[in-house]
């Protein structure tokens, strides 16, 4: 390990460390390593530097819609090679939830979360990019 020196105006320090409190580190060195993991694995992908990576779309939408269900279907049977597995829940008599887990190149994986996302009466939508690493780069797991 190495120690590194880093200057944080106070404001910082204080977001910093009410982070360490509300999760629960036992110090701020473990917190500053995961932020930085995070932010080091998103960089990776917003760069295009990953082959692969996982994604996690969850949406929320109105079952009511007409042809919705049918065009969110058949958007993910276009691109069923990205998709491994979904979840559906229903939130109330109007709203239901489906949570998709995606695999694939970033760009492609992007691409089937914004047609998603975008499509009309879906409410609320969000993914999470993971890269997938190479087994023998070695490193510690996040």
């Amino acid at each position: 390990m190495q120690r590194v020196t880093v200057t944080l105006d106070d404001n910082l320090m204080d977001e910093l460390d009410k982070v360490v409190r509300e999760r629960g580190y036992q110090n701020r060195s473990e917190a500053i390593r995961d932020l930085t993991r995070a932010g080091m694995q998103q960089t990776l992908v917003d760069s295009g530097a990953v082959e692969e990576c996982i994604g996690v779309l969850s949406y929320v939408y109105d079952h009511e819609a007409r042809d919705l269900a049918r065009r969110l279907t058949n958007t993910f049977h276009h691109d069923h090679d990205l998709s491994i597995v979904s979840t559906h829940v229903h939130l109330d008599h109007d709203r239901c939830l489906e949570v998709s887990i995606l695999r694939g190149e970033p760009r492609m994986v992007k691409h089937l979360a914004d047609h998603v996302i975008t499509e009309r009466h879906v409410l609320h939508g969000k993914l999470v990019l993971i890269p997938v690493e190479d087994n023998d780069a070695g490193g510690e797991d996040a």
